[in-house]
């Protein structure tokens, strides 16, 4: 397996065979800087292109959430059999070099375990200055633990989270730690702990934006929480989070700055995007796709059809186009997005839904309206008014996967309500006269391990989670 990724110190990368953490700081080559001041350990949260990437690009593909062009199908088979939904196909087999998200999920784990097993001894700096490094590193591990727990394997279901497995999980920067494969439950176990234990120590406001704050560490909680289906402490998480940030983005503003440019008929002048660092929705950043770190992606025309009438955040992001025979929405924004941390919107929607299983369908209503009114043109805008769970809380799960398209999030909330089996979602298409659909009980739901991963597990083991 070769070297991809280049760190301060070192890598951990499961399956691949480099020096330990260990032996670099024991052999520091000639030029290098050994780590030993808290800013040094610091500075690998900066490392916004390496550690503080979010690659789920398989996860979009499945949903048809970015559009895939002809050319694209025809070279890329993994691509292909999760865009198409095809279940006749082998995805471990063909999963032989789309390894980003593994690899780079665990190369970031390793640095955050660096940075936890030595911030609270390094030089130059106070023990609260220490702790607070110490605890945005345990969030930040968390955080992509999560990522890989909702990509690799099935979703948290209670009744068998205690037998399936999950990912593999290691707490040491060194190459030759063990490595053990858990199971669903001791994965979210896990993760719950590390928050746990880094909540007393999180700054209220962020060094930068690629910082875990307090409100970073309750909206991830209640996140979490909406995903194991405990609405209690999710709601109570999603309130914690409200009251450290709530601001929500003026997109009717944004829109209505830039109309003349985004209005004009196929002209596809980029305007800037605001969801970048200074984004005010933000709790944390993290790139999404390291592919498209300064645009979006492309979008499918039938995905377009799912937003709202006259949804300005949609209008001011994409716009349709034709190239030759192929017809999809164009990206219009430039600069970064936050596709890969946790936005206000994102709480808000999860305080939506869970006052809506508690059958305060009002006041969850309320919530999601909040929301809606950013976003809609006062002109087209109408609140969602029902006395219906049901409609309520689709109209939510409408509103939160166009919000957070492009995220990790929609294909984790499918999973997670399909498995509930109330709200089960599928999804079909036609292209070019034929029918395709995804049901919500298909294997395809679940990525497979790359085989980089199972043929080269380190000091571990590492079983696939899907047959194909």
């Amino acid at each position: 397996m070769k070297n991809i990724y280049k760190k301060l110190a070192c890598l951990l990368a499961l399956g691949l065979t480099f020096v330990s953490c260990n032996d670099y700081l024991d052999d520091v080559p000639k030029g290098s800087k050994t780590p030993t001041t808290l800013a040094d350990f610091e500075a690998f949260i900066r490392d916004e292109y390496g550690n503080q990437i979010v690659n789920v690009a398989q996860a979009l593909n499945l949903l048809n959430d970015n559009y895939v062009t002809v050319a694209n199908l025809s070279g890329d088979r993994l691509t292909k059999a999760n865009y198409m939904w095809d279940e006749t196909a082998d995805r471990i087999q063909l999963n032989q070099g789309d390894e980003i998200t593994y690899y780079r999920s665990y190369a970031g784990i390793s640095s955050f375990n660096l940075i936890i097993a030595n911030a609270l001894t390094a030089t130059e700096a106070t023990d609260e200055q220490r702790r607070i490094v110490w605890a945005e590193a345990k969030v930040l591990r968390a955080m992509s633990y999560y990522n890989l727990a909702n990509f690799y394997a099935d979703t948290y279901t209670a009744s068998t989270a205690g037998t399936k497995l999950s990912v593999p999980l290691i707490t040491s920067a060194d190459i030759n730690a063990p490595s053990k494969q858990l199971t669903i439950q001791e994965m979210y176990d896990f993760i719950l702990n590390d928050v746990k234990e880094a909540l007393p120590y999180l700054p209220k406001v962020s060094q930068t934006a690629l910082h875990p704050n307090l409100g970073a560490g309750y909206a991830f909680y209640s996140r979490v929480y909406l995903q194991m289906n405990n609405y209690s402490e999710a709601l109570k998480y999603a309130d914690l989070a409200l009251a450290e940030n709530n601001r929500l983005y003026d997109w009717v503003g944004y829109y209505n700055t830039n109309k003349a440019i985004i209005d004009v008929p196929n002209s596809y002048t980029a305007t800037a995007s605001p969801m970048g660092y200074n984004y005010v929705e933000n709790y944390t950043f993290r790139h999404g796709s390291i592919y498209y770190l300064s645009r979006e992606f492309n979008i499918p025309v039938e995905r377009a059809q799912h937003f709202e009438t006259n949804d300005v955040k949609f209008k001011s992001r994409w716009k349709p186009i034709t190239v030759g025979s192929e017809n999809y929405y164009r990206t219009t924004l430039s600069g970064m997005f936050n596709f890969g941390g946790i936005t206000t919107v994102e709480v808000y929607l999860i305080k939506a839904e869970c006052l809506a299983r508690a059958n305060q369908i009002s006041d969850a209503l309320n919530v999601l309206n909040t929301v809606r009114k950013t976003r809609i043109l006062p002109a087209s805008y109408q609140d969602i008014s029902t006395a219906d769970k049901t409609t309520a809380l689709n109209a939510i799960f409408r509103t939160k996967n166009n919000e957070l398209i492009n995220t990790l999030i929609p294909f984790a909330d499918a999973r997670r309500l399909n498995a509930e089996g109330v709200y089960k979602v599928s999804l079909t298409k036609t292209v070019e006269g034929t029918n395709y659909s995804l049901a919500s009980d298909s294997y395809l739901w679940t990525m497979p391990f790359p085989q980089g991963a199972t043929q080269n597990p380190g000091n571990g083991t590492i079983t696939q989670n899907v047959d194909k």
